[in-house]
């Protein structure tokens, strides 16, 4: 994946309300092809003006080690990026936060856990097993590697609430066209913590190529219902990926950041005004949506959106819930905390 700089480099804006503290919750690292972004490209984008404080690392299938056994390669992820943690010690952003990749469905899953745990050095909070899965992923830039019926195997159900006996988060990603697979695994684990990324990726390419307003109307109601499940959170962002089908990708200059509020606000005051702020965070999926606008253009994008908070609703949505569900330390004296609908997530 091209890092695409000069092009980029096409849309430069002043930073908006710099000072506000910000924890972006979602970001990869790889080395790959020959095309990296690791932590001087990461360095180079949250040093860009925005005042970002913190970051959560998501398992991407990075620095898996294979020596051993197959249940524990992605075991090598979480002590190579848990290293890169202690590398950002004294920047200004801070890894604080790894998400890890476990097979829910392993009947070791705690041995899998525990591994990742001691790897981690104290910085993993969950794990994403995602469950992104389409009948057509030759037409996808990034087609999921979820398995086929995963959210309804039992198996898979009782590693999910493992999860949350344990203390541990649960990230996924899938589709939109997944949504009532996804709704029926949620209200089957009401005890485990869950992250929806990327707003259950509205899908805009091969047969759903212009359908956008009637994809819309859908996904409207099944967040909506989804919403009513009280242990879901959501994070914002992940939608400028080309298989959302904006088209960014092939245009000859990347969006503003009032291009990409024309295009995508709607969906974004729909997930707050459903999720409430305190279950909504911001999140870059860098460098994936990299491919599309920068991370200065995006983050301004993301305060044009909030303006119209007050600043509590502001605070949750930039730092706060991702700290919360996230179990992050503060890097400022607390303020009054948001009400959660669900028990303070305990860690083992």
């Amino acid at each position: 994946m091209e890092l695409r700089e000069d092009w980029l480099a096409q849309v430069q804006e002043e930073v908006i309300d710099p000072e506000r503290e910000i924890v972006d919750p979602h970001h990869h690292l790889w080395q790959r092809g020959g095309a990296g972004y690791e932590l001087d490209q990461l360095r180079a984008d949250t040093q860009a003006g925005h005042n970002v404080v913190q970051t959560v690392y998501i398992e991407c299938r990075s620095y898996y080690d294979k020596s051993g056994e197959e249940r524990f390669a992605s075991v090598g992820e979480t002590r190579r990026v848990a290293e890169m943690a202690r590398q950002t010690e004294d920047d200004p952003a801070q890894i604080c936060g790894i998400v890890a990749f476990a097979d829910l469905r392993d009947p070791d899953l705690d041995a899998v856990l525990d591994a990742h745990l001691a790897a981690g050095q104290g910085l993993v909070r969950g794990i994403r097993h995602a469950g992104a899965c389409d009948p057509e992923p030759d037409v996808l830039a990034i087609p999921g590697r979820g398995a086929p019926g995963l959210y309804a195997d039992p198996d898979f159900r009782r590693g999910l609430a493992r999860l949350g006996a344990r203390g541990l988060t649960y990230d996924t990603w899938h589709y939109h066209h997944q949504a009532d697979d996804f709704l029926d695994l949620v209200k089957a684990v009401p005890g485990t913590t869950i992250i929806l990324d990327h707003f259950g990726t509205p899908l805009g390419v091969g047969r759903f190529a212009g359908q956008r307003e009637a994809i819309f109307a859908r996904w409207q109601k099944d967040m909506e219902a989804l919403a009513a499940c009280p242990n879901v959170f959501a994070k914002l962002g992940g939608l400028a990926m080309p298989d959302n089908g904006w088209g960014w990708l092939e245009a000859e200059r990347p969006p503003s950041s009032d291009d990409f509020v024309a295009a995508q606000g709607a969906w974004y005051q729909h997930m707050i005004g459903c999720f409430g702020a305190d279950r909504c965070m911001f999140e870059s999926n860098f460098p994936v949506d990299r491919t599309a606008i920068s991370y200065p253009v995006l983050w301004n994008g993301f305060k044009k959106i909030a303006a119209d908070y007050d600043e509590e609703a502001r605070d949750a949505l930039f730092a706060g819930t991702a700290r919360r569900v996230y179990d992050l330390p503060s890097t400022r004296p607390p303020k009054r905390r948001l009400s959660l609908r669900m028990p303070p997530i305990q860690r083992s």
